[in-house]
């Protein structure tokens, strides 16, 4: 008898179940007159007999626009679980466009086991009730998983395997995601529909240190360094400081800055922020920009010695068009106000930035400077625990060199490299105009005659820069000579000065004896 009871017990929660899906399921259909005792008698239904407990997961967090991660990675487990079992499914690419993740589509149901314990997953997709005309749709529909399973599993359900969901989902997407190039917006159009902090390209760059001209021990150098600090949240923890770190690139124009943050970006399976400071209008809006980078991020400030001071430009701009947009529209006329405001950026605010209270919302995020000189930059803005590692790209060497004719002729060794060697140690030439040399210009060209294209080139920049010195040491000589003569001349009037008024005044002195 207690079996029977037992099954029909199963059975009956069974039935209420599919009761409350169907329910789920139609509710944002019906009208909100019958919405509401539909509800009302459901919830009364549950109270009685129904055994199991419900968890909602929205998609996106009580932030403006931003999107749940836990959201995500439940996602991102579920993808595993629903393309063997649900019919409908969504598609999405993955990394490098090769392949696609097949998730569950609206409204669609999945049965997960753990530990012997059976739950459901059911996406849900509610639109909102449009009353009115409007040209900028309401943010759309709002999704969000529930999660179903009977109540004398809460304890195991809530703990154990909510972690594990999301622990598998955060890896899962990890391994799938494509790594991003952002860019920030302009803050007038944060709030706009559709409106976002960053705009994002999938970004494919193929560099990596392998393929990077530089020294081989600084490479390893640099690379151990990276590896370090991508394992080093305990130890960051541990010593009491934010898990960040910042890197300034410096050198001339030419020797591979971009293409290390590239290299970077591809080693730690990072996305990169390219922050232009020029459309931050001021500190807060540098802040608001940080803390919507999320961890594993490189932020990168490209020519920081140009970005900041940017106001006498924009002061010209403005007295120049002054007049013109006196009979502009109205509304056209205070957006272009907007947009040629000066940025108030202060050093004092990119330092906080850098390292301030601020800088430690989030974590395990590089934060890298460029510039071609160096000497510029304020040594507040690069020393030690704001920009901790500096790493100067100079000239091409032979080392480097070597590596990029492995890459582009596919060498490792040839009777020219001898000349090339000698040749790079007297002159100055940047690894993109090496390489630029060592690239064959047809289908016909073999690997020799670039080697003696780049040998040809070195020379001529090698004679370049030898007249370049000649012209400079005669203009310093000529500018010398002028000097002096100017000095010569101008003795030579005061002395002529001196002696009209010793001249002067003996004759005024005869004068008065006569």
């Amino acid at each position: 008898m207690m079996r029977r009871m037992g099954e029909m017990g199963a059975q009956l929660g069974s039935v209420i179940a599919s009761v409350m899906f169907v329910c789920t399921i139609f509710r944002q259909y019906l009208p909100p007159q019958l919405r509401y005792y539909v509800d009302k008698y459901r919830h009364k239904l549950v109270k009685l007999y129904y055994p199991y407990i419900q968890i909602t997961f929205d998609e996106n967090t009580n932030e403006f626009r931003r999107r749940s991660e836990v959201y995500s990675a439940i996602q991102s487990y579920l993808s595993t679980k629903s393309s063997t079992i649900v019919r409908r499914l969504k598609a999405h690419d993955v990394k490098d466009s090769k392949s696609l993740v097949l998730a569950m589509d609206d409204n669609e149901e999945v049965t997960d086991e753990f530990q012997g314990i059976k739950v459901w997953w059911v996406l849900v997709k509610r639109v909102p009730q449009q009353t009115s005309f409007s040209f900028y749709p309401q943010s759309d529909e709002k999704k969000h998983y529930i999660l179903t399973f009977h109540r004398h599993h809460r304890d195991v359900v809530t703990g154990a395997y909510l972690d594990h969901v999301i622990k598998a989902g955060k890896a899962i997407t990890v391994g799938n995601r494509q790594r991003k190039l952002n860019v920030n917006n302009p803050s007038q159009n944060w709030y706009t529909y559709r409106g976002t902090m960053w705009s994002h390209v999938v970004f494919e760059h193929p560099a990596t240190f392998e393929t990077l001209a530089l020294h081989p021990k600084k490479k390893e150098e640099i690379v151990n360094d990276l590896i370090k600090f991508s394992k080093g949240k305990e130890y960051y923890a541990k010593i009491g400081k934010a898990w960040k770190r910042g890197y300034l690139l410096y050198g001339p124009p030419g020797t591979g800055k971009s293409t290390m943050i590239a290299a970077m970006s591809n080693l730690m399976n990072y996305d990169v922020y390219d922050l232009e400071l020029t459309t931050v209008k001021d500190n807060t809006e540098l802040r608001k920009l940080l803390i919507d980078t999320p961890s594993k991020s490189i932020i990168v400030i490209e020519d920081i010695d140009c970005s900041l001071d940017l106001t006498g430009q924009r002061k010209k701009k403005k007295e120049k068009d002054e007049e013109d947009n006196e009979e502009k529209d109205p509304v056209k006329k205070k957006m272009e106000k907007e947009e040629s405001q000066p940025s108030k950026v202060t050093l004092s605010g990119l330092l906080n930035f850098i390292d301030g209270i601020w800088s430690a919302c989030g974590g395990e995020r590089l934060i890298v400077f460029t510039t071609n000189y160096v000497d510029k930059l304020d040594p507040a803005l690069i020393r030690r625990g704001r920009m901790d590692k500096h790493i100067e790209l100079s000239y091409c060497c032979y080392e480097a060199f070597k590596v990029l004719a492995k890459n582009y002729l596919d060498l490792e060794s040839h009777e020219l490299f001898e000349t090339i060697e000698r040749l790079l140690g007297e002159t100055n030439m940047t690894p993109a105009d090496v390489a630029e040399n060592l690239m064959p210009n047809s289908v016909t060209e073999d690997a020799e005659s670039c080697l003696k294209n780049l040998i040809e080139a070195i020379e001529t920049a090698k004679e370049e820069a030898r007249k370049k010195a000649e012209e400079e040491e005669a203009s310093k000589k000529a500018e010398e000579e002028a000097k002096l003569k100017a000095e010569k001349e101008e003795k030579e009037k005061e002395q002529s000065a001196k002696d009209e008024v010793k001249c002067n005044g003996i004759s005024a002195k005869e004068g008065d004896v006569k």
